[in-house]
């Protein structure tokens, strides 16, 4: 298995896993429209120098995917900035050997590299095995998001 940076090559592949994202957080929230979903502005993601966007290929494919950006915090708050992760994927038959924790320690490490300690991410609270997976990299749940419709 291979991490590196994404590249504009690998696009139609993350177009993909973008979906993929999108269709496993449908069944935790209902108000996610039916169709013309897209989350992530992936070429602004490979090229600003202030995120990274991962992939792992293997066998020559892209297998999984990560990115993490730097963003100014809240005036509350006493870190001036903070990492946030999101967009992270691996493709369901790649799934249980590993791979998100490479891509996670790859994007903490990045943060890190750059003096940011503080790193955020979201995760449906219905959905148990990322809440589970994000738990054992050490991350805890800070602040739960309600709403009403």
């Amino acid at each position: 298995m291979k991490l590196r940076p994404a590249q504009p090559e690998d696009l139609p592949t993350l177009l993909e896993f973008e979906q993929g994202v999108i269709k496993e957080e449908r069944p935790f929230c209902d108000s996610i429209k039916p169709s013309g979903v897209t989350y992530y502005d992936l070429p602004e993601l490979m090229t600003d120098p202030n995120s990274s966007l991962q992939v792992i290929e293997h066998e020559g494919r892209i297998v999984g995917c990560g990115y993490v950006k730097l963003r100014a915090s809240r005036s509350a708050y006493i870190h001036e900035q903070h990492a946030y992760l999101g967009f992270m994927y691996v493709e369901p038959e790649s799934r249980r050997q590993g791979i998100n924790k490479m891509i996670l320690d790859s994007l903490i490490s990045w943060s890190k590299e750059r003096g940011i300690d503080d790193i955020y991410l979201d995760v449906y609270a219905g959905n148990a095995k990322a809440v589970g997976a994000y738990e054992k990299a050490g991350f805890v749940p800070e602040m739960v998001e309600m709403r009403l419709s």
